[in-house]
């Protein structure tokens, strides 16, 4: 069998004394979709900024892309860490576009500004990346014009033209009116399908049974569950899991 794409082995994250993750220990292949789910305050969300190196972890040992992110509790430079971030795309809670660019612009920047690429070459790949994501007809428009589910298409399309390996989300529906959460997530489906790579932090369990190859559950900043999706979901394990899924 191949190397996983992602390899994360005794991870352990403080904030002073309160410990977030307590020895987090996962392997993912390339292709592999795999979903994060616990009740707030597990440590999900942390848990996926250590994997892109936005939180700096105490201990433990994060490979990604064929990289050391985090080696015996010693983290990349930040020459190499800006470069490894190139490889892990990340799509947030909020949007953080630029507001003084248009949309076609917020999705070219970065090609132009960070390899380097052509503005006719940037802008091609951002034409190409809002027709993906459905929002060709928006290229011209300004962030303030769009909806809420809109502009997470458009972080996603943003996110998408550094070309990553792998793509981060963190609770990309959550800022979200419901009835814009399915735009969002059949965007995310669309993806999967192409086979990316993908580490998924949700609440939006028809999601995760819909897409996740695997299926985490977190608690109390460790995993106390994880496995194929649909075998959890048809016969989960652990009490937090069956309560996190007891609306299904």
């Amino acid at each position: 069998m191949s190397a996983p794409l992602i390899s994360i082995s005794d991870l352990h994250k403080s904030y002073g004394d309160i410990n977030v993750l307590k020895g987090i220990d996962l392997d993912i292949a390339r292709g592999e979709v795999v979903v994060i789910i616990g009740p707030s305050g597990s440590g999900k969300s942390t848990f996926l900024r250590c994997c892109n190196g936005l939180e700096k972890a105490q201990q433990g040992n994060i490979r990604i892309c064929g990289q050391w992110l985090l080696k015996d509790g010693t983290e990349l430079a930040d020459s190499s860490l800006n470069e490894l971030r190139r490889q892990v795309g990340m799509v947030f809670q909020s949007f953080n576009l630029f507001p003084h660019m248009s949309i076609l612009g917020n999705v070219a920047v970065g090609p132009r500004k960070i390899l380097n690429a052509p503005k006719d070459e940037s802008e091609k790949q951002a034409v190409e990346l809002l027709e993906k994501v459905g929002l060709s007809e928006k290229a011209d428009v300004y962030p303030a014009s769009l909806s809420g589910g809109q502009k997470q298409r458009v972080a996603i399309a943003r996110a998408l033209s550094m070309q990553p390996e792998v793509m981060l989300f963190d609770e990309p529906t959550s800022a979200l009116d419901p009835e814009l959460v399915g735009e969002v997530l059949q965007v995310m489906k669309t993806l999967a399908k192409e086979g990316m790579t993908m580490m998924v932090v949700t609440h939006e369990m028809s999601f995760a049974r819909d897409v996740a190859d695997t299926l985490v559950v977190m608690e109390d900043g460790k995993i106390v569950e994880a496995g194929p999706a649909q075998t959890i979901f048809s016969n989960p394990q652990h009490s937090r899991t069956k309560v996190l899924l007891q609306n299904l």
